[in-house]
């Protein structure tokens, strides 16, 4: 009898199990390969090689970006490439490989090294803009 209890069970288990692995899959995103929404001009830079032993062919580079509403910043890596940022207007959503999403907020600043991997929606109703600073290696 119990057996039976169990067998009758199973199916809405089973049917249990295949909604939550779905739900898992629908929650992971394909990061984006282009940008849209975005306008990220250089202000200025400086040549590091003149300035700094070592640093040949790298420039320190200040950009303004805006990003609009609905807006992406593509997929990257800052492997070669740290650079620190501060977020001026709006609310900005980080996204990672591996599933964690951060939620940056007007006002903070933060740094982005070699391990980091990830891409950046605006998810609000204004624009989001931020300044950034890297070490860019020119090409």
């Amino acid at each position: 009898m119990r057996q039976k209890r169990l067998c009758k069970r199973s199916p809405c288990v089973s049917a249990f199990a295949i909604i939550l692995s779905s739900q898992v899959a629908w929650s992971q995103q394909i990061p984006p390969t282009e940008n849209k929404g975005l306008k990220a001009p250089v202000i200025t830079y400086l040549d590091l090689g003149p300035e700094i032993e070592g640093m040949e062919g790298r420039q320190l580079r200040m950009r303004k970006f805006t990003l609009e509403p609905r807006g992406v910043i593509a997929v990257h890596p800052h492997k070669d490439r740290p650079s620190a940022v501060y977020l001026l207007q709006g609310n900005l959503t980080e996204l990672r490989p591996d599933g964690k999403v951060i939620e940056h907020q007007e006002g903070e600043a933060w740094a982005e090294g070699k391990a980091t991997t990830h891409w950046a929606e605006n998810r609000g109703t204004k624009p989001v803009i931020f300044i950034s600073v890297d070490i860019f290696k020119q090409e």
